[in-house]
């Protein structure tokens, strides 16, 4: 926060902030937009189909980087993020939403990697860290007041205005940062370095097409499951074609044996995987139980999601007490365990009509799972890996939480498309989506014991 460095890291700490924001509080306005735009049966698609653009957009901007440098990536970002933002704050159907989404995803996913190329080359290596801090930070605030201020503004206003109020942020950026390009042109030795060379472009081609094949592929198959009901031909084989491009590509992009959850680091991945797949799948649909089954307004949902962040704050700090410095592995297994036990209690609750109350003990349970193994994961990829492949393993970890992410909620969307029943209650299916992710996060136990070298 010195004067040489002031403008950008706010600029780069507010954009952190407007994605944490969107990603938070868009959870909590989301069953108001199902209901205004006829989409229940589709809630899912709405969240799916973001991460998987952000997925493409993170593969691409890595690529970008490489060949031109962050800024390009970093003012792309912004403008399809704002552009996103509003068709969605404006959208008169669902699919005009889902477009926004889309686009505001791929935005996001530009971003999030230009931001780290823009440190390595705008800050010197003893700011590095203290910056790297701060930006975890940045994601506190909005995750804490995000989905509260979502609710009160979806239900005193308007939910559009939950997509809308991140345009004017964004314009600041935008302009802060271009006032800060030569700082980030010119700044550190990592700016110095020569363009990529010719041999390595059949490398970055490669990567690039992965990352739409991925995209496509997981896009067909969230498409084709949101219209299984009632049985026509083309979605079913969509959704097996979507499935069988994800199984062929998405393995190309992360270490040998992930799949076979092989010990050590494809272990770490197919964990980290597994983690994302069923917390993500599972709380997306906490909101929607909530205001559709208990009808309880959205500020009192949104609630529910601030303390399941509480949760993981409060196991990441105790996975950084210097006591859990060598037992990472353990926390693994630990933290699978608790995201189980907190997937488990919301189907009780669901099943079993209990006090909605505990559902943020539950949210608290599953986040405190994912402090303990997500930051685990993070220190153990880096320490089964060379250095020298440091920044392949950090983006195969990126890819995996992405993944794990579009797929736990495309298969939740799948299966609440199939089974909603627009008149009357769906108890049941909430029950069924949260003891099957259980299932899913269950295997992190294993995983965890994998990780051991």
């Amino acid at each position: 926060m010195g004067r040489a460095y002031r403008l950008l890291t706010v600029a780069l700490l507010a954009l952190v902030t407007i994605i944490a924001f969107e990603t938070m509080a868009i959870s909590t306005a989301m069953p108001r937009v199902a209901q205004d735009l006829n989409a229940v049966r589709s809630y899912g698609l709405a969240f799916s189909v973001m991460l998987t653009a952000e997925m493409l957009g993170i593969v691409l901007a890595g690529v970008w980087s490489d060949l031109s440098g962050p800024l390009p990536s970093l003012f792309a970002g912004q403008v399809l993020m704002a552009l996103g933002s509003a068709m969605a704050g404006l959208a008169p159907t669902f699919t005009a939403l889902l477009v926004g989404r889309l686009i505001a995803g791929l935005g996001a996913g530009l971003i999030v990697v230009a931001l780290y190329v823009v440190i390595g080359r705008a800050y010197p290596d003893a700011l590095r860290p203290k910056v790297f801090s701060w930006v975890s930070a940045a994601w506190v605030l909005p995750s804490l007041i995000g989905p509260p201020i979502a609710g009160w503004l979806a239900s005193t206003w308007s939910w559009r205005w939950v997509f809308l109020i991140v345009l004017a942020p964004i314009a600041v950026t935008f302009a802060v940062v271009m006032s800060q390009r030569e700082r980030i042109n010119q700044g550190g030795p990592t700016a110095q370095s020569p363009p990529s060379e010719g041999s390595e472009r059949p490398g970055h081609l490669r990567l690039a097409l992965l990352g739409f094949g991925v995209a496509l592929s997981a896009g067909a198959m969230q498409w084709g499951s949101d219209q299984l009901v009632p049985v026509h031909a083309l979605p079913v084989a969509l959704t097996g074609l979507g499935l069988v491009g994800v199984a062929v590509t998405a393995p190309r992009l992360v270490p040998p044996g992930t799949l076979r959850m092989s010990r050590g680091l494809p272990a770490v991945m197919m964990s980290r995987f597994l983690l994302t797949a069923a917390f993500n799948g599972a709380l997306t649909f906490v909101p929607l139980m909530l205001v559709n089954e208990r009808h309880l307004s959205l500020t009192t949902a949104g609630i529910t999601l601030t303390v399941g962040t509480l949760g993981w704050s409060f196991g990441s700090f105790v996975q950084g007490h210097h006591v859990m410095i060598n037992r990472r592995s353990e926390l693994v297994v630990a933290g699978g365990a608790s995201l189980t036990v907190g997937i488990l209690l919301l189907a009780a609750i669901a099943g079993f009509g209990w006090h909605y109350y505990l559902v943020g003990l539950a949210t608290a349970v599953a986040g405190l799972g994912m402090g303990l193994a997500m930051s685990s994961t993070s220190v153990l990829s880096l320490a089964l890996s060379p250095v020298r492949d440091h920044g392949s393993t950090s983006s195969s970890l990126q890819l995996s939480d992405v993944l794990g992410s579009v797929m736990g909620i495309s298969a939740a969307g799948g299966v609440f498309a199939a089974l909603h029943n627009p008149t009357g209650s769906d108890t049941g299916v909430f029950e069924l989506i949260w003891v099957s992710l259980a299932a899913v996060s269950a295997l992190v136990m294993v995983g965890g014991q994998q990780t051991r070298t």
